[in-house]
């Protein structure tokens, strides 16, 4: 096995007995990204020289690629866009403060769909990123450049960002583990915001014990962001020990379970429901009857949250500046013209509509009273069963280009979004491979678990004993 193959559990234990050096397994991602990059095009930037030298520098240190929306002091931060072209940030986000402190390095930047508004990475504006089982088809996304990365062992695990499935539907995509913290478990501190209600940093792995220990290094309360708690963080590592799924109840929502269900995602999801029965789990079908009005509201409070968050983007501080401004006005609306991709601008003109005079209760005051019955479906379910059960994505990897209308592309997070939208935790794990045929090779399926808010420890518990299953 070759260095860059391993996960952070394995790279951990070499670095451990002395096998090999942290300046070794930095080399190791570095020669394999010049090999395989150019195919997959994961990274946007390799900052190679710091990047050995930080290995240098902390001997226990596991690389790390860090989606571009994550601030990295000294590394550029484009969030996949025109807009942020040249721009360097000056400061580290608490997450990256916290994975230093963890024994990892923040290395390669990789690519996203621009501002996280995408489920595919084709909005990006500075490169396309392939799917590594078929480079004809899209990786997912938003964190599609974090989930082909890991995919093709181009780097050892890699942090994502998850709005409304950004983590978990390219995982299952790029036959990964993706994990989604619950709101507020890990800081938003120096992570460019799309959603502030909803946006969470979360592992992207090549196992769930790596998940785990990403995670253990990310969670915490910041001061620099008031909706983390002031609460203990578990050992997620010691909550996994004696992982089992007997006697534990997985509910079926019954809601997920829909006709247009892609018939392999169907086939892959009941082998994964058998599966975690013959090992002795409850299997219950449970309800969350507001689950139908979850898209209409996510696309509600998101497009909103990003209206607010992306005024800041004007030409005026940072970012592209409209060399064709004779007005102060020119220059806004033109530097936001020039910058901003369709997706952006379309969701900007959604959420500015939303919250504008006449038109707030209407809209947006009457999703957020939904949200709430969405996440109140969940509190019931969950004094019934421990974890839920579910498909992440109606469908595997579709091709690059295939699919136009924007809101086909939006049902892409069909299963994802009820969850994020009542803050739980959740995460995609790999569960096997379409059947192949003569046009279409065998493509990734992930099943998704889902628990209560902050039982991370549960969920990863569930996700460990269900991984075991197919090992």
């Amino acid at each position: 096995m070759e260095l860059y193959q391993l996960g952070i559990k394995a790279a951990r234990e070499g670095l451990a007995k002395g096998d090999f050096s942290s300046v070794e397994l930095m080399q190791s991602v570095i020669d394999r990204y010049h090999a395989e990059n150019p195919r997959i095009g994961a990274y946007l930037t390799f900052d190679e020289e710091g990047a050995l030298a930080e290995a240098k520098a902390n001997p226990r240190g596991v690389p790390l690629a860090i989606k571009d929306l994550i601030n990295v002091r000294g590394q550029p931060c484009t969030c996949g866009s025109k807009i942020l072209q040249g721009y360097v940030s000056p400061y580290d986000a608490t997450v990256i403060t916290n994975i230093r402190k963890g024994g990892f390095i923040p290395a390669g930047r990789v690519n996203m769909d621009e501002f996280a508004m995408g489920s595919s990475t084709e909005t990006s504006a500075l490169g396309r990123t392939v799917n590594p089982y078929d480079v004809t088809r899209v990786p997912g996304g938003s964190s599609g450049g974090s989930a082909a990365a890991v995919g093709s062992d181009l780097c050892i695990a890699a942090l994502g960002t998850d709005t409304g499935g950004s983590i978990r539907q390219p995982a299952s995509f790029c036959n990964c583990v993706g994990l989604k913290p619950s709101y507020g478990r890990v800081s938003r501190f120096g992570v460019t915001a799309f959603a502030s209600s909803l946006d969470q940093v979360g592992p992207m792995t090549k196992s769930v014990d790596d998940a785990a220990l990403l995670l253990q290094a990310l969670a915490g309360h910041d001061e620099m962001d008031g909706t983390t708690p002031n609460e203990p963080v578990p050992d997620y590592v010691r909550a996994m020990e004696g992982a089992s799924l007997k006697g534990v109840k997985l509910g079926l929502p019954k809601e997920y379970f829909i006709d247009g269900l892609d018939p392999e995602v169907k086939r892959l999801t009941d082998e994964a429901i058998k599966r975690c029965a013959d090992a002795g789990a409850e299997i219950v079908e449970v309800s969350l009857p507001h689950t139908d009005y979850a898209m209409a509201v996510y696309y509600i409070v998101a497009p909103a949250e990003a209206s607010a968050n992306l005024a800041r983007f004007d030409g005026v501080r940072y970012g592209h500046r409209s060399a064709q401004s004779d007005t102060v006005f020119n220059l806004y609306a033109r530097s936001r013209a020039e910058g901003f991709g369709p997706e952006v601008k379309r969701r900007i003109i959604m959420g500015t509509y939303v919250l504008s005079s006449g038109y707030y209760d209407a809209y947006y005051g009457r999703a957020s009273k939904v949200r709430t019955l969405i996440r109140r479906d969940f509190e019931q379910v969950f004094r019934h069963v421990d974890a839920l059960l579910t498909p992440v994505a109606p469908t595997p990897a579709f091709k690059i280009g295939a699919v136009q209308d924007p809101l086909t592309m939006y049902l892409n997070d069909l299963f994802t979004i009820p969850g994020s939208l009542a803050g739980n935790c959740s995460i995609s794990v790999p569960s096997g491979f379409t059947q192949p045929t003569a046009d279409v090779p065998a493509l990734p399926v992930g099943v998704q678990f889902v628990c209560d808010a902050y039982r991370e420890d549960k969920l990863l518990r569930v996700a460990k004993a269900y991984e075991a299953l197919r090992t």
